[in-house]
């Protein structure tokens, strides 16, 4: 014991902390390898959920453009009128099942006046994670109008592959 206890008396205090950093960086590598899976899970179910509001969106306009003066949207507007952003976030968050692997909130879908900016999370703006953000203005019957749904997907998110932004048109 007396010669266990000799060969750490000549440790001094760099060589405590080389080794306690050599420990935590081994440490910080095992933990990102064991939740890597649940991080990459969450990422693909926001991504999923990103892709199923574009396609609901883009199934709505082709099947506006192939319908009559009268007909309405899913989510009652006219399909030859303007398109209200807060009539689709309702019927969204009050119809289609999507959860926010993020959070709790029913809100799956929330208005922002710019979604460039909520999903990359750019000068200064706090996001919210698994949240998709949909442009506030309303959806112009004219054709080459857009809509730009964004989502931040993991954090940081304004890394690149870290943030989804989709432009959609009439």
């Amino acid at each position: 014991m007396n010669n266990f206890l000799s060969r750490f008396k000549n440790y001094g205090l760099l060589e405590i902390l080389v080794l306690s950093s050599a420990v935590f960086v081994v440490g910080m590598l095992l933990w990102t390898a064991s939740t890597r899976s649940a991080v990459e899970e969450k990422a693909n179910t926001v991504k999923s959920n990103h892709k199923q509001i574009v396609d609901f969106i883009n199934t709505e306009i082709n099947k506006c453009d192939r319908g009559d003066e009268n007909s309405k949207t899913i989510w009652g507007d006219l399909c030859k009128g303007e398109w209200l952003s807060i009539k689709l976030i309702e019927y969204v968050n009050n119809n289609i099942k999507m959860v926010n692997p993020y959070s709790s909130n029913k809100e799956i879908l929330k208005q922002a006046q710019d979604p460039r900016l909520q999903a990359e999370g750019k000068a200064g703006q706090s996001t919210e994670m698994g949240v998709i953000f949909l442009s506030s203005q309303n959806f112009s019957a004219e054709a080459g109008s857009e809509w730009v749904i964004g989502t931040c997907i993991k954090s940081p998110c304004v890394a690149a592959g870290n943030n989804e932004l989709t432009s959609v048109y009439r």
